[in-house]
C-alpha cells in the first residue's frame, strides 16, 4: 500500500492525517482554516505534493442508520471536485462517532477545551484514515510469527 492522507472535511476547519509509506499507521498531520472548498482542495493538493501521497480518504459523515444526510451530501460534493481537481484516486469511509470519539479521549486526558479545539479535526481524520487502512491491511496469521 502507498501513502495517504486521510481529511476531515469541515465547513471552518478541516482535519489532515498522514499514513506512513506502509500504508500501516495513521498520523494526525494538521488542521486547517478553511473559507470555502476551494481553499480546502489547495490545502489537500499542497499536502498531497509535499507528503508524496498517492490516496485520499475523506470522512463521510453518514447518520446513526447509514444514511446520507445534509452533511454527508455536502461532503460528496466536495468529494466530487476534489476528484476532478487531483490526479489522485479519492475514496470516502464511514466517519460516524469519530469526533465524538476523538473528543471523548481528549477530555479523559484532561485536555483543555482551547487545545481539544486545536486537536480534534487532525485526530478525527487520524481515526477515519486508520479504519480505512485497518480495513484493507491483511492480517498477518500468528502462525506465520511463531514460525520465523
Amino acid at each position: 500500500m502507498s501513502r495517504c492522507l486521510g481529511v476531515d472535511y469541515g465547513s471552518c476547519r478541516m482535519g489532515l492525517a498522514i499514513s506512513d509509506e506502509t500504508g500501516i499507521l495513521a498520523s494526525p498531520l494538521r488542521t486547517v482554516p478553511i473559507n470555502g472548498p476551494r481553499q480546502a482542495i489547495a490545502a489537500i493538493a499542497a499536502a498531497c505534493s509535499e507528503r508524496m501521497v498517492e490516496r485520499v480518504v475523506v470522512g463521510l459523515p453518514l447518520d446513526m442508520q447509514g444514511r446520507t444526510g445534509p452533511a454527508a451530501l455536502a461532503v460528496l460534493q466536495f468529494v466530487e471536485r476534489l476528484r476532478n481537481e487531483l490526479n489522485l484516486p479519492v475514496d470516502t469511509w464511514d466517519e460516524r462517532l469519530s469526533t465524538s470519539q476523538v473528543e471523548r479521549c481528549l477530555i479523559d486526558a484532561n485536555v483543555r477545551r482551547a487545545r481539544r479545539r486545536q486537536l480534534r479535526d487532525q485526530m478525527a481524520a487520524q481515526v477515519v484514515l486508520q479504519s480505512y487502512l485497518d480495513a484493507r491491511t491483511p492480517l498477518t496469521p500468528i502462525d506465520d510469527f511463531l514460525t520465523e
